[in-house]
């Protein structure tokens, strides 16, 4: 390039990046497509900054500290398809916008509001993001013009209500995460036939939204204040595979190949909770209090492999749980027996995690009838290393399964030692004359 401006750097007659300028450089090439200013110091941007671009199609303002822009500015740059302004101090979306723009991110600003004329004619816009802003309300009829949009990202706005519907029959993905919406009207997303991926965790929703699109993949419901869910809330969604309703206050569930209810308030599960459940892989309790566990309380849940439930109240393992697991974690609750009864029946598990429970003793039975187990945690448990527990040491070696096998807590003679490898225990139990 024969002459590049000061503080940039221009990889070809296409390209220039520019950093740490006060202003947006004057002699920059007219046969330019991308220009990318960032880590500046330019507080108003007008229309004679791009007057020379007129091929310019990507252009990026990120933190460049910008307060205002001119009407208009953009206006001229027909053949501009991306505008990124993250990171500046603006309050407005600009205005008179370039109607070939497909992308528009003005996340990280201090965007109050919206007006009809912001988005007037952008039929062609695909992606909309406005992320950590702070627009409190919203009326969605705003975005009525964008026909063609597919991604829509409001996530950390602040915003209490949403009123207002916009037919968006290409949306995709909607992003209202970390906000303070407390409900949604009726038939609210009834207008958005093909959206796939719906976040709207870290709001103050009380209940499931109503009327979702059958179209929808994922569903986060994370950290928000939901008591109880239905199936009949999810039933419609045909293609759903991943769902997450940790961190709110549920004391039940009745219905996914993906279900997080992490970090709610269960105390119970039962077959009718479960009911409808078919198509379930992955299941999340975990940090619950969960004291109650109905047996074969998860007799639907026919494909279910990986079942996490850590940190609860449970004295014992649940009985009739699905033989197609191959994971199965109850560490931290307040298990203190296993029985072959319990287990025999999973030949498939391969990951066992007993950890930080109240067991003293497992029988070599076990170990028998869990013949894929390649993981077995058992530390952090009360161990009574008993001669019957060499036994099980022998089987896990032959099997080759890698184990956490924790301290011994009784008898005295060998308490502390880790039992696969206590020589106390080995010399007292296989002395004939002990």
């Amino acid at each position: 390039m024969a002459s590049c401006p000061r503080r940039c750097s221009c990889d070809s007659t296409r390209t220039v990046q520019c950093y740490r300028v006060s202003a947006v450089p004057s002699n920059i090439p007219a046969t330019i497509g991308k220009l990318y200013i960032s880590h500046s110091k330019i507080r108003h941007v007008q229309v004679s900054d791009f007057s020379e671009m007129p091929g310019l199609q990507e252009l990026v303002l990120f933190s460049t500290g910008i307060e205002t822009i001119e009407n208009n500015t953009f206006k001229s740059l027909s053949s501009l398809k991306i505008l990124e302004l993250w990171n500046n101090v603006l309050t407005s979306i600009p205005k008179s916008l370039p109607l070939k723009l497909e992308v528009l991110k003005c996340g990280d600003n201090s965007i109050l509001s919206f007006t009809d004329e912001e988005f007037a004619g952008l039929t062609k816009l695909k992606v909309l993001e406005v992320q950590n802003n702070l627009l409190h309300t919203l009326s969605f009829e705003i975005f009525s013009p964008l026909t063609n949009l597919q991604t829509l990202n409001l996530d950390g706005n602040g915003m209490h209500t949403i009123s207002g519907v916009a037919r968006l029959p290409n949306l995709r993905y909607l992003n209202l995460e970390n906000n303070k919406l407390m409900f949604f009207y009726e038939n609210f997303f009834t207008h958005f036939p093909n959206l796939q991926h719906l976040r709207l965790a870290g709001n103050q929703l009380l209940k499931v939204p109503p009327q979702l699109p059958k179209s929808l993949m994922s569903l986060r419901l994370e950290r928000n204040h939901i008591k109880s869910v239905r199936f009949r809330d999810f039933k419609q969604l045909e293609n759903i595979f991943d769902l997450n309703l940790s961190g709110n206050q549920l004391f039940s569930a009745e219905g996914l190949q993906r279900l997080d209810c992490s970090s709610n308030q269960i105390s119970k599960i039962t077959v009718q909770d479960m009911k409808g459940l078919a198509n379930l892989k992955h299941l999340f309790l975990d940090n619950n209090r969960m004291i109650a566990f109905e047996d074969k309380a998860l007799q639907w849940c026919v494909h279910l492999s990986n079942l996490a439930m850590e940190q609860n109240l449970l004295t014992s393992l649940p009985l009739g749980l699905p033989t197609t697991l191959t994971r199965l974690d109850l560490k931290g609750n307040k298990i203190d027996h296993v029985t072959v009864h319990n287990v025999n029946h999973l030949k498939h598990l391969q990951v066992l995690n007993l950890k930080n429970n109240k067991i003293t003793s497992i029988d070599d039975e076990i170990v028998q009838s869990l013949p894929r187990l390649r993981h077995l945690y058992l530390d952090g448990n009360p161990w009574n290393c008993t001669c019957s527990l060499l036994k099980v040491r022998r089987l896990l070696l032959d099997k080759g399964t890698d184990i956490k096998e924790g301290q011994c807590a009784e008898p005295p003679y060998c308490r502390g030692e880790r039992w696969m490898s206590s020589n106390t225990m080995l010399r007292i139990c296989e002395d004939p004359y002990t």
